[in-house]
């Protein structure tokens, strides 16, 4: 893969465009009622922990005009659900997911569209024809905590193609380019073929980017493929299943790597060309907690 985004491949400005109107009509903030001293006590303690870094780094009038500066390119660019995403989410999402018992998840990330094509079991994701990349077969069960089979889940699943773009942040891929919800059948049951993703960049000719430059850090996610897990009366689960081997395993950006996370692709069992994995994923019920 290009080590950069060209211009005709999508721009930051362009995905951050998109990820923030797709948030903004996303109803994640219908249900928001924060008590005003819940308000007060975190605003208070993110802004006193932004001045105690002023003072024990002895920041200058340059470097605050600098952030000031970055802080409108963040906006501008349209970029703080990627900023947010990559930076913060990983921890809210640990903090929030502690107690729940069964398959471990991680973070959303900016690139998920709702209304995904619903397919039954076994499906095939959309590809173009000739579409690169290894054939994959991803199957699974699921159980509640009991081991008891769960009847009416779904799969949401999306990822990159092989040369890290998404589908509706790029341009000139189809819409549902490597993106479905997939029904399981009345015994859990699902499999669904695709192509392996690759690794990507997250762009770097935005704000984000800026940032990453200055740091000197790098700006790599190693591939996964993203899930949302769900069925009637549970809670739903959502993940990035990963790859052994991906260099970024270990220095994700995004910190989201997780060693339940990882996938053991073995060649396919059914005669078929590429590989195959098998992830089962543990339901909690709707109010149950370790």
């Amino acid at each position: 893969m290009s080590e950069t985004r060209r211009e005709n491949e999508g721009t930051a400005v362009e995905a951050g465009t998109k990820a923030t109107e797709r948030f903004t009509a996303s109803g994640k903030l219908a249900k928001l009622q924060v008590p005003q001293e819940r308000v007060s006590l975190l605003a208070g303690e993110a802004i006193k922990a932004i001045n105690d870094i002023a003072v024990k780094h002895q920041v200058t009038y340059e470097e605050y005009n600098a952030l000031k500066a970055w802080l409108i390119k963040v906006g501008t660019d349209g970029e703080w659900p990627l900023f947010l995403d990559v930076w913060l989410e990983h921890t809210i999402e640990d903090v929030n997911s502690k107690d729940r018992p069964g398959t471990v998840g991680t973070i959303e990330g900016p690139y998920y569209v709702p209304g995904a094509p619903v397919l039954e079991t076994p499906a095939t994701l959309e590809m173009r024809e000739g579409e690169p990349g290894t054939p994959l077969l991803f199957k699974g069960h699921f159980t509640d905590t009991h081991g008891n089979p769960i009847q009416g889940a779904q799969v949401e699943i999306w990822h990159a193609d092989a040369n890290g773009f998404y589908s509706q942040y790029a341009p000139e891929l189809p819409e549902w380019l490597f993106r479905g919800t997939v029904k399981a059948d009345g015994n859990g049951y699902f499999e669904i073929n695709t192509k392996r993703p690759a690794p990507y960049q997250i762009p770097t000719d935005g704000a984000c980017g800026q940032l990453i430059s200055a740091a000197g850090w790098h700006a790599w996610r190693p591939a996964h493929i993203h899930i949302k897990v769900s069925a009637p009366g549970y809670q739903l689960v959502t993940q990035q299943l990963y790859f052994p081997g991906d260099p970024h395993n270990e220095d994700d950006i995004a910190s989201a790597v997780k060693p339940e996370l990882m996938l053991d692709p073995k060649p396919r069992t059914d005669g078929g060309e590429g590989e195959e994995v098998v992830y089962d994923y543990v339901l909690a019920h709707e109010g149950e907690h370790r």
